[in-house]
């Protein structure tokens, strides 16, 4: 009997630190995984990913079928072979990036028919494409297509999209059945910001026995405080023998909670995002490293880092790559920001291992005590 997909080792509360077996490679949970969404990750290659230890990186459906198109990637040899990446791809079915273009597309029951953002050119996608052009990426973990709802829409129609939610999962489960292959396919949970349209979405989701489950519908203009109270609500209602997945979230205090609610998984654009507009997380906080204060500053940008950036220059070169606008900057900021999300997501895991979630959460609130406010409603 071949092994399982995913395998909880240890608990401590909620917090859990497990291993998720893709076809290229296992990977140690809690995991945070950069973003290449059209197959890079920004001002970053595949070596430097490789020195910093990331196992995974994410991918995105709409993009890659755009351009390149995923018919050229599977004659290069889907994603791995040709972005020259050796560990595993998850791909986002595309689904919030058609919600990002809400003025240019159109959600009926077969699929999402939108315009490109690149050239207007007319495209549909339903449950069954978005499997065949993840495929054609050879992505060892696949999403489904669902709908985003926009913060602030109301409970009927949220009630009707995680309908629609629900039915195009069960296509995409059909589309490709369980141990059809190698790749993995997780479902979507829904349902807004109403606890019973979770509950339910959860319950409807998780019936179809996909090989992960994500939560997605947060971070889209909510509150702080609002998003926990969700994400504590919905994380603990997924199948404790598979892997869960928080979609898009991403501060380092967001990761920690998403931890403490007993989440596995997250990606986020932040850290290399804001790396190019020189804001940098440290175990001292956050560094703007554009501030004058730094222009003779001799230091390492994080004394308790050991990467590349880190251990080479000081916080004035790095200020001066910035404010030079030097492409360098870019290269350097991200692949700290990028070591730091990494680190904290090993950290986690080890802190799981040794029953001392908490104290590490409150390790992260205090490093973030802004964020930590905001979280508690202050």
């Amino acid at each position: 009997m071949s092994e399982p997909v995913f395998t909880l080792q240890h608990t401590d509360g909620a917090a859990r630190a497990g291993l998720l077996r893709t076809a290229h490679g296992v990977i140690p949970t809690p995991i945070f995984m950069p973003v290449g969404t059209v197959g890079s990750v920004k001002a970053i290659a595949p070596d430097d990913l490789a020195a910093i230890g990331a196992p995974i990186i994410l991918g995105n459906t709409y993009h890659l079928y755009l351009r390149p198109g995923d018919e050229l990637v599977a004659r290069h040899g889907g994603l791995h072979g040709f972005a020259s990446w050796p560990g595993a791809v998850l791909t986002d079915s595309g689904g919030f990036q058609v919600f990002s273009l809400s003025s240019l597309r159109k959600i009926r029951e077969e699929g999402v028919e939108f315009r490109s953002h690149l050239d207007g050119s007319r495209h549909l996608f339903t449950p069954e494409k978005v499997i065949s052009i993840q495929r054609n990426l050879n992505s060892d973990i696949m999403m489904v297509l669902d709908e985003c709802v926009p913060y602030g829409a109301d409970y009927a129609y949220t009630e009707t999209s995680l309908a629609l939610t629900t039915r195009w999962a069960a296509r995409a489960r059909a589309a490709y059945p369980a141990g059809t292959g190698s790749n993995l396919l997780f479902g979507i949970t829904q349902g807004g910001f109403f606890k019973d349209l979770r509950c339910r979405s959860v319950e409807e989701i998780c019936a179809l026995d996909f090989d992960g489950f994500a939560i997605g519908g947060l971070s889209v203009g909510e509150g702080k405080a609002e998003m926990y109270d969700l994400l504590y609500h919905t994380a603990p209602l997924l199948p404790s023998h598979k892997p869960r997945y928080l979609m898009g979230v991403g501060t380092p205090l967001d990761i920690a909670h998403g931890i403490h609610a007993g989440v596995d998984m997250f990606d986020c654009v932040l850290p290399t995002r804001n790396a190019r507009n020189g804001t940098l997380y440290t175990s001292l906080g956050k560094v703007n490293i554009k501030r004058k204060e730094y222009a003779e500053d001799d230091g390492p940008l994080d004394p308790a880092c050991g990467c590349y950036t880190c251990r080479t220059f000081s916080r004035a070169y790095l200020r001066h790559l910035y404010v030079s606008k030097e492409l360098l900057s870019f290269r350097l900021n991200s692949l700290h920001n990028l070591t730091y999300f990494l680190r904290l997501a090993r950290e986690a895991r080890q802190a799981v291992l040794e029953n001392r979630f908490g104290a590490f959460l409150a390790g992260m609130e205090g490093l973030y005590p802004e964020e930590a406010a905001q979280a508690a409603g202050v």
